[in-house]
């Protein structure tokens, strides 16, 4: 299988090397196709957003509008704050001259000049790395005004790198485009949609990392290859990210629609010391989990996975095995969501700290039945009812774990009691102060 986002070459990362392996040949047969064949191609290939959402990429981008008095922009999403997700920085250190080839075609496709790469503030390495590759790429004429003369064009771009200053927040397109702007990191109401009014005002196309590594293959080699790769729907080869209870993590490059446990055995040899799998969260901390006796044909493409009661989210695999706490597990990303919560929608500012308090109530021991569904009843009601989309992110895991596992969280609930007081029931925890606990 030949890889597209990460090629088994050593050194691919330096530009010499890329361009012996026919590095920048992509952008300059762009550059004589019309911008709207590129957007087709694009479109008719298949891609998919590998961010999260898994939109069509070339449908993105059409939606630009082609005439406009204002500049035009392209970000690239790069901030991967999403637990559970360490892809992106595997294209910023190893392959950083496609990702920068796959700028200039986007740029060149819907009429951006200037192009942002928004990366995640704590990934100090990545970020010099990538500027270094940017700077080599300056250098050599692959960027900006010299662009013209080495390609041959009358288009030229600008590539800028933002440093986030580490808010999970950020990941989510519109904060992420306040971010850049200088302002705090609220999510925008939409409509309007980034395309008619994004960065300053102005058509704003925001594209995943991933999602933007693969456009020079599919421009060198065509659409009707890359729509042949993996699942039908879904094609392509996406970075899967493993981690957990496995005895080789790290970033595998597949087909989309691979099976799950066939990348959990195969490629990240299996499960540490041979035990069962309890839980699988497939695509980062924020997608429903799933048990792990219920994972036997499961598919690893966008479909499949919703099919089955998940996301493929960014693919971000997360195994757990037989001796794993889930109450702990959704603790801990319950602490993470109500920290990492920009506090502007009252339901997600508010319920993710019910949901955490709720949970460490369970975690010492003082939790009852009542507390299981209320987890479940406040993370029904943040979901759908907040600006973006991270609302979800907060209450999904919650809402699933709580519901697909109740049988594992039953166990750290006390007993109620019941006795009479006053001639009318009562129930209690058995706690050591009782009293102080009474529920009419």
């Amino acid at each position: 299988m030949e890889k597209i986002v990460l090629p088994d070459i050593p050194n691919f990362d330096k530009i010499e090397v890329y361009k012996k392996h026919g590095g920048f040949g992509a952008a300059k047969k762009a550059f004589k196709m019309t911008s709207d064949d590129v957007i087709d191609t694009v479109k008719k290939s298949g891609l998919r957003g590998r961010g999260g959402a898994a939109f069509s990429a070339g449908l993105k981008w059409s939606f630009m509008p082609k005439t406009t008095d204002k500049p035009k922009y392209l970000c690239i999403n790069g901030d991967e704050s999403e637990p559970g997700s360490f892809k992106d920085r595997q294209i910023f250190e190893y392959n950083p001259f496609q990702l920068i080839e796959g700028i200039l075609i986007t740029c060149y496709a819907i009429g951006a000049k200037s192009a942002y790469i928004y990366i995640r503030g704590e990934y100090h390495k990545w970020v010099k790395l990538m500027q270094e590759a940017l700077e080599t790429a300056y250098k050599d004429g692959f960027v900006g005004e010299k662009m013209k003369k080495t390609f041959g064009t009358d288009f030229s771009c600008e590539i800028y790198i933002h440093k986030g200053a580490g808010a999970y927040i950020c990941g989510e397109e519109s904060s992420l485009m306040n971010s850049l702007e200088g302002h705090r990191g609220y999510p925008r109401i939409k409509p309007p949609f980034p395309a008619s009014k994004g960065l300053w005002g102005c058509p704003t196309t925001i594209n995943n990392v991933e999602t933007i590594t693969n456009v020079p293959k599919i421009i060198e080699k065509g659409w009707e290859w890359f729509s042949k790769i993996g699942a039908e729907k879904h094609p392509g080869t996406i970075l899967y990210g493993i981690s957990g209870h496995v005895n080789k993590p790290g970033v595998y490059e597949r087909p989309s629609g691979t099976l799950l446990l066939d990348l959990i055995n195969n490629e990240a040899g299996g499960v540490i010391g041979n035990k069962k799998i309890k839980c699988v969260i497939p695509g980062g901390s924020s997608m429903p989990p799933l048990r792990g006796d219920q994972l036997e044909g499961i598919k690893m493409d966008a479909d499949s996975l919703r099919a089955a009661g998940s996301a493929i989210g960014t693919a971000g695999i997360m195994v757990m095995d037989e001796d794993t706490n889930l109450l702990k597990v959704l603790l801990r990303i319950s602490r993470f969501y109500h920290h990492e919560s920009c506090g502007q929608c009252t339901p997600c500012r508010e319920g993710t700290g019910w949901l955490e308090k709720t949970l460490r109530r369970l975690d010492s021991g003082n939790g009852t039945s009542a507390d299981l569904d209320l987890l479940i009843s406040v993370a029904n009601n943040i979901e759908g009812n907040t600006i973006c989309a991270l609302g979800e992110a907060a209450a999904w895991p919650v809402k699933f774990m709580v519901d697909r596992f109740r049988d594992e969280f039953e166990k750290y609930v006390k007993t109620d009691v019941v006795i009479p007081v006053n001639n009318k029931v009562h129930s209690m925890r058995n706690t050591a102060n009782p009293l102080a606990n009474i529920k009419h």
